[in-house]
This record gives structure tokens, sequence and C-alpha cells, in this order.
């Protein structure tokens, strides 16, 4: 269980951190949320897919590494076999928090990259308390997602509104006879895309949706890399 912890340059003056991509760092997971930003580079790599959000208010969008829970399709062990990963991977074991109008960083002390000796991973403070180059680019990825996030409501508001989402399951027969099957996951409506009016598609473009919405689009064809994968073993 995650134990997070306001980050603070005395409790963590010699914190350091083991960066690289492993199932002993909990990678091993089929599925990571992502956001509008990212759906460029996401879409070269992995499927992208929608899910509803706890209490089924809302979707959150996901980037899919495998076809079962655990499996990530992408963690070698050489590490993570794409260009692209995912922001809410890479910013592990760092979190964002809210007080009033600020936001501040916060680190999971229970997190496996923690447990490094004085000569592994990244420090994070240098020997004065000021950030290392590292904990810069990590508050620089904790803040990407940060607004990411709020920016996804009204992407997926603006998906509700013209009915652009549609439940599918994915069901598929592996080279080894095993089954795989997904289902509770969403997807653009291709018909009812086509569909919108002149009007509908002006404000989806304006709004900076259109492009994001492509994308989802173009990014299901990786199912195919996904099994393929999968059969390789």
């Amino acid at each position: 269980m995650a134990k997070p912890a306001l980050l603070n340059n005395i409790t963590h003056q010699h914190l350091r951190v083991r960066t690289g991509h492993s199932a002993e760092f909990g990678d091993n997971q089929m599925a990571a949320p992502i956001v509008a930003a990212e759906f460029r580079q996401v879409q070269a790599h992995y499927p992208i897919v929608f899910r509803p959000t706890e209490g089924g208010n809302g979707f959150e969008a996901l980037a899919l590494f495998g076809l079962a829970a655990g499996e990530n399709l992408f963690l070698t062990n050489a590490g993570w076999d794409a260009d692209y990963v995912p922001l809410a991977v890479r910013r592990q074991p760092f979190l964002i928090g809210v007080s009033g109008q600020e936001l501040t960083v916060h680190v999971d002390e229970d997190n496996a990259r923690l447990r490094c000796g004085p000569d592994e991973g990244e420090a994070v403070f240098l020997e004065e308390g000021s950030p290392t180059p590292y904990l810069e680019h990590v508050n620089s990825m904790l803040f990407s997602l940060h607004q990411g996030m709020l920016e996804m409501a009204g992407f997926i508001g603006a998906l509700r509104e013209h009915a652009l989402l549609e439940s599918f399951v994915f069901e598929v027969e592996l080279a080894d006879g095993a089954e795989r099957r997904l289902e509770g996951l969403y997807t653009i409506n291709e018909e009812q895309l086509a569909a919108l009016d002149a009007a509908a598609l002006d404000r989806l473009h304006r709004a900076g949706y259109l492009l994001p919405i492509y994308m989802v689009v173009a990014s299901l064809s990786n199912f195919r890399a996904l099994i393929d994968r999968q059969n390789r073993g």
C-alpha cells in the first residue's frame, strides 16, 4: 500500500530513486491512465481506450499494455520496450497534491524504487538542499499530468455530449489456443463521428479535441501488435 509523504529537503535529503522499469517496481500493469496531450505519442505504441471511473459518473482514458490483469507486454528483462512511456508511469514514485491554491509534491515512501544504496539511482536533492535536474524533470511531469487531468473533464464531456463513446468487447484466440476477453471498455463510435455536422466538428476542432479523437481511432490498430507480442511469448 502506498505511503505518501510531503517531499522536503530535510526528511528526504539523501533520497535516491531507481528510474528503470521492472515488475519489482510495479510496472507489470495492463494499463495506465493518460491525458489527451499524450495521445499523439501513445497512439504510436498502445491502444487507447476509455473506462468508467469509480461510481460510473465519468470516464478515464487508458493506454493498454496487455490483454490480462497484471500483464505488461512491453516489460522485458531489459526494461520498457517502447519509445514512449506514459506520464503516470514515469512520475513514479512521486505524486502531486493540492494545498489550497498551491500544488505540492509527495513521495510514496513504500515504493520499491526507493530501495537503493547511496550510489544507486537518481538523487532528488543536491547537498545544499536545492532540487536536482532529475527532480525538476519530475516536477514538470507532475504539473503536465495535473493540468492534463483537469483538461480531460472538458474532453470527456465533449465526447459524451456528441455520443462519441461506445462500449466494446475484445475477444481473441492466441496462437497457443488460449483466449483473451476484454470488456467494460469504451472507444470512439466512428459512425457517430462521421455523422457529425460541420458546426459540431468545428467546435471540437476549436476546443482542441478533434486531433485526440482521431488519435484514439488510429491507436486501435495496436491491438494487432499486442496480440503479436502475446503470441511471441
